[in-house]
């Protein structure tokens, strides 16, 4: 990531405080004119965000069917790949569904104050959507299968669209190499246009932001600093708790003591720290494998396969997300907008951008939120502060990709060559 992509949170960040602190100062001083001058802005942060939303489909469709192509590819090459892409998969449904329950108990025991909600609803009533009765379990079900997902795709249907995708993309694999690789091509290409087309809109995401956020601050005052704390502090909560969680599997399931798998890891956490990016953390990864005794040929074909689909914190931070903003709105969550959530989270991840929260921010979370039925107005203000519980989704990730990795080596006959530390230790 240039200079250039690495000031661009910052300058979203600043751009969020500044239109916040001028907008209260406004309502405070002039409450009229500052609510005439946020019905004139709002225009301006509602057209930054469909500029956002409008990359949403081709994006995600085109980086699962990539994703999940590229790692079937890799699965064919042997025992490890097969049982790497597996486990990943398995640890990515769990993490969707800690997540959930993570935050759902969060908001029970430390829930935004009536005041703040009640302003910030407020704020964004005009923005908002009004959200239909939730159907029944059994119609639910056989909604998750789309009769047309072209339908589906234009009525923002992003559960069938996903289930769909998710079948063609295995159906790739199957076609003869020559025709596979065209349409992979193809995707990769699309996806490639689409992180393009994104950049261009981050670029002005400073008067994107400032616009949502003077809004805010005009309409709910100071209530909108205490609820992006609160979110802060709730994101941040669920993305502790999964990084914290990488430690006893790579311990307990990988047989590695306590002490070993500090001195291994804290490396790899020191470079995840420093650039907020699982990619440029793999060669500290590959050092954090070979100390924890993973032969080279595992570790060069499991690490790999992580760094491309398995985000661990992914599933989990994204689904909170989706259930913070429901309950920032008022909106009760039904079982089956929770499962939809838990089941779109824990499926997109594997077409996540590996780059930097803000950058993916909006795509990765707005299918979860749409399937929920939750409206996508405060992912604009959101992404603003994502640069800070993107740090937890960085070390988590770096941290239960070289845990898994040990894991999933010794699971594959590497106890031969994966020396066992307490053994190690008792016959010392």
């Amino acid at each position: 990531m240039g200079p250039s992509n690495r000031a661009q949170p910052v300058r979203i960040l600043i751009a969020l405080v500044a239109a916040l602190v001028i907008g209260v100062g406004a309502a405070a001083t002039a409450p009229q004119g500052a609510l005439v001058a946020a019905d004139w802005i709002a225009p301006v942060g509602t057209i930054w965000l469909h500029a956002l939303q409008m990359t949403i489909i081709p994006l995600v469709v085109s980086l699962l069917i990539t994703g999940i192509s590229a790692t079937a590819e890799k699965a064919r090459a042997g025992r490890l790949a097969g049982r790497a892409f597996i486990t990943f998969i398995v640890l990515l449904w769990f993490s969707s569904a800690i997540g959930g329950a993570l935050t759902v108990f969060y908001l029970d025991l430390f829930p935004l104050a009536s005041s703040s909600a009640q302003a910030l609803q407020g704020a964004l009533a005009e923005k908002t959507p009004e959200i239909g009765t939730v159907p029944p379990f059994v119609d639910f079900i056989v909604a998750m299968v789309p009769s047309n997902p072209v339908t589906s795709a234009a009525n923002d249907a992003f559960l069938p669209l996903i289930l769909f995708t998710t079948v063609f993309a295995f159906a790739l694999t199957r076609l003869p190499r020559e025709q596979r690789e065209t349409l992979t091509r193809f995707f990769e290409a699309l996806g490639n246009t689409m992180l393009v087309v994104i950049n261009w809109v981050l670029w002005l995401g400073p008067i994107g932001v400032a616009a949502l956020a003077y809004m805010v601050g005009a309409r709910a005052g100071t209530a909108a600093f205490g609820a992006l704390l609160h979110y802060v502090a709730i994101l941040c909560g669920v993305g502790l708790v999964m990084w914290l969680l990488a430690a006893p599997f790579g311990i307990i399931a990988g047989r590695v003591s306590p002490m070993r798998y500090i001195r291994a890891v804290a490396p790899s956490q020191a470079v995840a720290f420093s650039t907020q990016s699982s990619l440029a953390s793999l060669p500290a990864m590959l050092k954090a494998t070979e100390t924890l005794g993973v032969p080279a040929a595992h570790s060069g074909v499991a690490l790999p396969i992580a760094v491309a689909i398995f985000r661990w914190t992914g599933p989990a931070m994204n689904f909170a997300v989706a259930i913070y903003v429901a309950h920032l709105l008022g909106i009760e969550l039904g079982p089956s907008q929770l499962a939809a959530g838990w089941v779109v989270a824990a499926i997109t991840t594997m077409g996540a951008v590996g780059l930097p929260g803000t950058i993916s921010f909006v795509s990765s979370i707005a299918p979860i939120a749409t399937a929920m039925g939750v409206p996508l107005p405060m992912l604009g203000l959101l992404v603003a502060v994502e640069t800070i519980p993107d740090l937890f989704r960085t070390l988590g990730n770096v941290a239960m990709d070289v845990s898994a990795t040990r894991v999933v080596s010794l699971r594959t006959g590497g106890e031969g060559e994966l020396e066992d530390e307490t053994d190690r230790l008792l016959r010392e």
